[in-house]
């Protein structure tokens, strides 16, 4: 099933799902929100506490623009090793991919956006000296085969579509596979700031930090295992 190209009001690409009816990305922005909420609200604090080696897992690897932000930065701090594992049962065609302004919007070679994309699934590459990237063809909540041992991952960027789209990723049952991903000390971070989502998140074990959203959206969430 095709999805939608959306240009945003930042003058990002998003995509609308014509499975599940709803934009991959704010329209107010597809790089401001990600920018916010996974890179300065999730990673930001992680590079400046000192970390060297930081491993993100992504429940949704999407169009890719958290993973090229990621990139982004692991270029510009050679110092640190970034360790990054992405699930996506429903990859988007090449057209599509070719199709997103991403490398023009960051200043970035096209290549080094098609480059996850176009990469072999089910093991470990080695796209730059400090980033490697693991895709993984596979439902996050379920599977059995996971290419990281519990207690391992630093942060995890939570991106599933909304609630009313996707509950079951919001639920305490999904949840906890997140939960017992982390480590001490690790965060979860998510634009969803719904009620009963955070309390979803306690009842896992996270300690709840309420931060300001990104444009168009008052608040987001960091769950934080302690």
């Amino acid at each position: 099933m095709q999805n939608e190209l959306v240009l945003t009001t930042d003058g990002s690409h998003t995509l609308r799902s014509q499975q599940f009816g709803v934009e991959f990305h704010s329209v107010h922005g597809a790089v401001q929100e990600s920018t916010h909420v996974f890179i300065h609200s999730g990673l930001k604090p992680m590079l400046e506490s000192g970390s060297k080696c930081i491993h993100i897992l992504e429940m949704g690897l999407g169009t890719g623009l958290n993973a090229l932000l990621v990139r982004q930065i692991a270029q510009q701090r050679p110092e640190v090793e970034f360790i990054y594992t992405t699930y996506e049962q429903f990859p988007i065609s090449p057209v599509v991919v070719a199709a997103l302004n991403y490398p023009a919007q960051l200043g970035m070679a096209a290549k080094d956006f098609h480059d996850l994309h176009d990469c072999g699934w089910e093991e470990r590459l080695q796209l730059d000296a400090n980033f490697s990237l693991h895709k993984r063809r596979a439902d996050y909540l379920n599977d059995t085969d996971r290419p990281y041992t519990p207690g391992e991952i630093d942060l995890l960027f939570y991106d599933a579509f909304a609630p009313s789209s996707q509950p079951e990723f919001w639920e305490p049952e999904g949840l906890a596979v997140s939960f017992e991903a982390l480590r001490s000390g690790g965060s979860l971070v998510t634009y969803c700031a719904k009620g009963q989502f955070k309390r979803n998140l306690r009842t896992v074990g996270f300690k709840v930090v309420p931060l300001p959203g990104p444009p168009g959206k008052r608040e987001m969430t960091k769950g934080v295992v302690v």
